[in-house]
């Protein structure tokens, strides 16, 4: 059932009966607890009860549940119980649905609500599992969602050559400005990847939306991006991962800080004052970390307003 929102998600179009007609198709799909109707239905459970034939779901980092906390944490497979359906991994073992996993699927659907930067494995999940789904035969549908940090910008590097990884398999921009959607047009047209795809859009979004603009209720799409703020500060915070200061893990403002035992909050601020440009503010603080980077440590830092997100 919808709600009253601006924005209809990929998922609730299916239900209204506007995308691709799946009753008789055999369907695996790629979900998370993001992965909701607009009446917060796991999407799951809300297309078995219209009747599609769900017959195998796919996990991405952090477990279709996304009971996993922590970072680069891999899940294994288990069998859902209330569905009696195979949970496959897709951060365990492999990165990549193997012929075992496709074997009887007519096609499989993607429901895994993005955040617009590249660094984040949930785009890359689908590219492989569009390879994988183009080697088998099978048909791939992007439920299209959102990108809660808006369509306009684009910004930072664009991956080089040679660094790809699992946080970043191609060439794009740091912030993208694609959906899901779009990137997995992308990757067909521009990169080759010779899939049978049927994107199912969001109806009503425009490109100037942010999240809180679409009517949508938020659910954290993993364990450290729990609000809105902290998904419009992970473009730029999440390159602290890769330093040894911490990025607020451990803290209930995950990418809003970052702080390190050795560092003092007002000789870092007025260090970083005079390249802060406009839309942020800083404010000096401190912080304890209950796990990972300086755990149970003191930390020294700032934290990171956004006033002004354009």
């Amino acid at each position: 059932m919808m709600s009253n929102s601006h924005v209809i998600s990929g998922v609730d179009v299916l239900l209204a009966g506007h995308g691709p007609n799946l009753k008789d198709e055999r369907l695996g799909l790629i979900l998370h607890p993001a992965s909701v109707t607009s009446d917060l239905t796991l999407s799951a459970d809300a297309l078995v009860r219209r009747g599609f034939s769900l017959k195998s779901l796919f996990g991405p980092q952090h477990g279709a549940r996304g009971e996993k906390q922590d970072n680069m944490i891999e899940s294994d497979h288990y069998t859902d119980r209330a569905l009696g359906v195979r949970v496959h991994s897709l951060y365990g073992d492999v990165r990549k649905p193997t012929a075992d996993m496709l074997d009887g699927l007519d096609a499989v659907l993607f429901d895994l609500q993005d955040v617009g930067v590249r660094v984040y494995t949930f785009v890359w999940t689908m590219a492989l599992a569009m390879e994988a789904c183009a080697e088998a035969g099978v048909r791939f549908i992007v439920l299209d969602r959102p990108n809660p940090i808006g369509g306009v910008v684009r910004e930072g590097p664009v991956l080089r050559q040679g660094y790809e990884s699992f946080v970043g398999l191609h060439p794009i921009p740091l912030r993208h400005g694609l959906t899901s959607g779009e990137l997995a047009r992308w990757l067909v047209r521009v990169r080759g990847i010779d899939v049978d795809l049927t994107v199912v859009p969001c109806m009503g979004w425009r490109r100037w939306m942010h999240w809180d603009d679409t009517g949508l209720p938020w659910v954290m799409p993993s364990p450290n991006l729990p609000t809105l703020s902290s998904c419009e500060a992970y473009p730029g915070m999440v390159l602290f991962e890769g330093t040894l200061v911490s990025e607020g893990r451990g803290t209930t403002r995950p990418f809003e800080m970052i702080g390190a035992p050795w560092l003092d909050p007002q000789a870092l601020l007025q260090t970083v004052l005079g390249s802060l440009g406009e839309g942020v503010m800083l404010r000096p603080c401190h912080f304890e970390p209950t796990f990972q980077k300086h755990m149970n440590e003191v930390c020294g830092g700032v934290q990171l307003h956004v006033t002004d997100r354009d």
